[in-house]
């Protein structure tokens, strides 16, 4: 089937087990050049937008309900990462990779900025948005997190932490998740006290040094990701090595190491903390994770690695000594740099040189 010819009307949110196994490649946008890599994908709350940031300082806007490229964004003087949409479809947060380490708050309708929050002294390496109000967090490499609100340009409190690169908030905006992929370690704390110690800390020293031998993990450095399922039971640490780790999200208990099995060096994408590229390079540098939760938490959807193809693991299989293979095989002509599940429809998009929107084949 020709993927740019194929049909690309949304499925609606029937139920994720019946669907899940049927994916495939819908709609496929090619970039102008073979030299960029898309870094970063994000939807609106209605599902209806997807927003992907690519390496050569653009953002591209896109309706996946009409299968359409809808916009292109250009930030030429400051780079940009992490693109994330607030509540409000039409305004977006982004990190600068350029001349400064702010966050810039961005109205796409008239392509004009509402707000800039400066306070980093490197590079951001994570933007997390509140799932109940317009409150976000970001992680730098200048070993802090701070706390925003889109309506003032200054932060709302500060942690410092050694390392601390991956934020999360889960699905009640009552907690925030912090890792720092140095110490292998991941801190809960409440969002309210969050100047106070945190309440849990997961330390992932013992798992990591145990999949290090048996799968031939990358060492702590190289963790890409940090996401809570939208039934709050599961905290993943996604990793550019040969597997993501899923913890109980209240105990910090390993429930399944999610094993790919083809290769054992992954990605050549750098996690936060990983030596960069040379500026030359056409690598991306810091990209999103490849690999998420569907939104009823019973899957995660990714990459596999540098071979071609999207994986599904079913979190209700048992697996061998909580090691979980892949249930599920999805089609693709490429390896898939960054992968992201819609919250509303049964809609994935995955993105590397080209973004690709996938929807379920119901015959």
């Amino acid at each position: 089937m020709d993927i740019d010819s194929a049909p690309t009307q949304r499925s609606p949110m029937t139920k994720v087990s019946d669907v899940i196994h049927s994916f495939v490649p819908s709609k496929q946008f090619k970039p102008p050049s073979p030299y960029t890599s898309y870094t970063s994908i994000d939807f609106d709350d209605s599902g209806e937008f997807a927003i992907c940031a690519r390496t050569d300082d653009t953002i591209q806007l896109y309706n996946t309900r009409a299968g359409a490229h809808a916009k292109e964004l250009k930030s030429q003087k400051y780079g940009n990462a992490l693109a994330r949409f607030t509540h409000n479809s039409s305004n977006i947060l982004y990190a600068s990779t350029k001349v400064d380490h702010g966050i810039r708050y961005l109205c796409m309708h008239d392509n004009s900025f509402i707000r800039y929050f400066k306070g980093h002294e490197d590079r951001v390496t994570s933007l997390a948005l509140s799932p109940s109000n317009d409150q976000f967090v970001s992680a730098s490499l200048d070993n802090t997190v701070k706390l925003w609100d889109c309506r003032s340009p200054n932060p709302q409190g500060q942690l410092s932490f050694t390392s601390a690169y991956l934020t999360a908030y889960d699905p009640s905006a009552t907690v925030i998740a912090i890792a720092s992929p140095i110490s292998q370690t991941v801190c809960l704390y409440d969002l309210k006290n969050y100047d106070k110690p945190p309440f849990a800390n997961f330390d992932l020293a013992e798992l990591e040094d145990r999949f290090a031998a048996s799968h031939g993990q990358r060492d702590a450095e190289g963790w890409t990701g940090l996401e809570f399922s939208n039934n709050g039971k599961y905290l993943l640490v996604t990793t550019n090595g040969a597997g993501h780790y899923v913890l109980d999200a209240y105990e910090g208990s390993l429930v399944h190491f999610l094993h790919r099995p083809s290769v054992s060096r992954m990605t050549p994408y750098a996690a936060p903390g990983d030596p960069l590229p040379p500026s030359e390079s056409s690598s991306p540098s810091y990209t999103q994770a490849d690999a998420a939760f569907s939104p009823d938490g019973r899957y995660v959807i990714g990459g596999n690695g540098s071979q071609a193809g999207m994986l599904v693991w079913d979190m209700a299989d048992k697996g061998m000594k909580n090691v979980l293979t892949p249930k599920h095989e999805l089609g693709s002509q490429r390896a898939l740099g960054v992968v992201a599940y819609n919250p509303r429809y049964n809609l994935i998009v995955s993105a590397e040189k080209e973004v690709t929107l996938w929807i379920p084949d119901l015959d």
